[in-house]
């Protein structure tokens, strides 16, 4: 990150603190368990959203969520590795779903 401001450089040097979040966790668990993520680039990512709509646009309306600070958030998700915070993105690929097996019958007919 650039030490300096420059007239035409669009974002400050700071970080300015985004509020409250709503951010995903993982479903299923008796837990809550922090939903991490990847950028392009391939390094892990904690995400929040600032509004619950977004969380919905972009993850779909059955996604859980929590309300965390962002503070709290960034010490969450530190020790996991994921140093980078990604504030309301547009955009995620689907997950990978592994291949069905194949089943006993399947394989039999094949030989």
């Amino acid at each position: 990150m650039c030490l300096f401001l420059y007239d035409d450089d669009p974002e400050p040097e700071e970080r300015i603190p985004a509020g409250p979040l709503y951010v995903p966790v993982r479903p299923g668990t008796a837990e809550v368990v922090l939903r991490m993520f990847r950028t392009p680039l391939g390094d892990r990512t904690a995400v929040g959203f600032t509004r619950p709509g977004l969380l919905a646009a972009t993850l779909g309306a059955g996604q859980p969520w929590i309300r965390l600070s962002e503070s709290a958030l960034r010490a969450l998700a530190a020790p996991l590795g994921a140093c980078p915070l990604t504030i309301d993105p547009t955009f995620t690929a689907p997950s990978v779903t592994p291949v069905p097996a194949r089943s006993a019958e399947v394989a039999v007919r094949a030989l």
